[in-house]
């Protein structure tokens, strides 16, 4: 059952006055199953970070369509948007996006105290979750005390918390040095297996190798896309790597 459909998705960007328009996403359609891995790849300015708004619904596209577990994300009132996010999108952000005057409890915690959960409630989901990515000893400490790697594992328990349908990660690995995106990478694998749902954009091919599928983006469009299959992450890292040179170079890529 595909739980993200994306339908001939275009984005035209206007400068103020008109003068300048734009084409950020040209005619982009691809779905993601329930339980899917899926990887984004693309050259700066090939429209992935666009696309990736559109799906968070931080931005509307200008022609096409987004649905989400079937629901039509353009037909969502900008007051229930908020709430939308937080009970079907989990988000894991490059920067970690953490507060610095709440513990690692409580900024995991905040997208179930921001939807009135109670604390109960919220303890009984924190300790299993906490347990699982190794911050069980760590969140009475605030960010500016911990590792990048465990920042990155605490904005992953944030993500994870709502049990949302779909977790968008925006270049996960970006801020980590290669032992912390080992950790966060077999994170990501460990979550996928018990059924979680990720849409990663990345430009790490080693990231892109820990996924199922690649999809890689040219010139606001799909132009290509890799499923791992039976390959092991090394042998899918080197398909991945020649289809971005092809890509690079104007060739053609193949399965």
């Amino acid at each position: 059952m595909a739980i993200l459909e994306v339908s001939n998705l275009k984005k035209i960007y206007t400068s103020r006055f008109g003068g300048s328009r734009v084409q950020a996403l040209s005619s982009v359609s691809f779905a993601v199953e329930a339980g899917e891995y899926v990887a984004i790849m693309g050259e700066s300015g090939s429209g992935k970070t666009t696309l990736l708004n559109i799906l968070a619904t931080l931005d509307r596209p200008t022609g096409g369509e987004v649905r989400l577990n079937g629901r039509r994300t353009a037909e969502i009132p900008e007051r229930e948007l908020a709430a939308f996010r937080r009970d079907n999108l989990g988000f894991v952000f490059q920067d970690f996006n953490l507060l610095d005057t709440f513990n690692l409890y409580d900024n995991i915690a905040l997208p179930l105290v921001l939807a009135g959960r109670g604390y109960g409630e919220i303890d009984a989901l924190m300790r299993p979750l906490a347990a699982s990515l190794g911050l069980s000893e760590l969140l009475k400490k605030y960010p500016y005390e911990v590792s990048g790697g465990q920042k990155q594992r605490t904005a992953v328990a944030r993500a994870l918390i709502t049990a949302p349908k779909l977790v968008l990660a925006d270049e996960p690995t970006g801020a980590l040095d290669s032992k912390a995106s080992d950790g966060l990478l077999n994170v990501f694998d460990r979550v996928n297996r018990q059924g979680q749902t990720i849409l990663m954009v990345t430009h790490s091919t080693k990231a892109a190798s820990h996924a199922r599928r690649v999809l890689f983006i040219k010139d606001g469009e799909v132009y290509h896309q890799l499923y791992r299959g039976d390959s092991t992450a090394e042998q899918f890292y080197q398909r991945i790597s020649d289809t971005l040179t092809l890509l690079a170079t104007g060739g053609e890529p193949r399965e």
